[in-house]
């Protein structure tokens, strides 16, 4: 029922530096800018995924909650899944005991946010749209759209329930590394990476690994932006080159991956 990603929410003091270290990013104008309810948003859209960055603006309850959640810092705050037919995935979140909160129907969407402490701390919504957003002004060295976005946990085998028998998505790799679970559940045309992290109190959303087609040409364009980045290095999947992007990403740890047209 879950048919993919549809937005991140990244919380930002700054809007408009937000705005301007994304847009540099991932390469991609704005496509639509909000202000209710004491938040101001900026919407990134790309082929799979939107990135929506949000600040406190006023002083209403959403704003205050937005700041208390600012506590400790920008960075990735929400998952919000894609599904072309809430209502079912509602009744269903019911059955499986994610205790979903009603639908709230608003201009153009409607969603519900899964009950958080179901999710095990993690911040889930699900959201179903009239039309997607169209991205704005996207550059050839930009990216394409998100490949993965990593979950950390201290149970893997209570996040492998979650995402896997409960939310329905595919998982498509269970194995370990250096002591480490790791765990691949396909959505839509990109993935959820659950990583086993001993010490995580409770489970976050932790960083976004981006689509580039080339590695080399991303990257001349954030050095020359003033980003700090990594070298490009071979990926751990085969086929594939990486770099790691170091700033000026709102708090969020980042990856470019370039990937063979000979790999899936």
């Amino acid at each position: 029922m879950i048919s993919g990603f549809d937005h991140v929410v990244i919380a930002v003091r700054d809007l408009a530096a937000g705005v301007a270290a994304y847009e540099t990013l991932l390469g991609r104008g704005v496509s639509h800018r909000t202000e209710q309810d004491g938040v101001a948003t900026a919407l990134i859209a790309t082929n799979n995924l939107s990135v929506e960055l949000m600040a406190p603006s006023g002083d209403s309850e959403g704003a205050r909650r937005l700041r208390v959640a600012l506590e400790s810092g920008d960075g990735l705050k929400s998952l919000v899944f894609a599904t072309r037919d809430l209502s079912a995935l509602h009744r269903r979140a019911e059955r499986v005991g994610l205790a979903p909160e009603a639908i709230a129907q608003r201009d153009g969407y409607a969603s519900f946010r899964f009950a958080t402490h179901c999710t095990h701390g993690v911040r889930l919504f699900a959201l179903q749209r009239d039309d997607m957003p169209a991205p704005a002004n996207a550059r050839d060295d930009g990216v394409s759209g998100l490949d993965h976005i990593v979950v950390r946990t201290a149970d893997p085998e209570r996040a492998a329930a979650l995402y896997g028998a409960r939310l329905g998505l595919d998982m498509r790799l269970d194995r370990e590394i250096a002591g480490r679970r790791l765990m691949f559940f396909r959505c839509g045309d990109a993935v959820v990476e659950i990583i086993q992290q001993s010490d995580a109190a409770a489970d976050s959303l932790w960083g976004l690994s981006w689509r580039i087609a080339n590695a080399d040409a991303a990257r001349e364009r954030l050095v020359a932006a003033g980003v700090d980045v990594s070298e490009v290095r071979t990926g751990m999947k085969p086929g594939t080159r990486v770099f790691s992007v170091r700033n000026q990403t709102c708090g969020v740890p980042t990856l470019m991956i370039e990937t063979s047209k000979r790999v899936g």
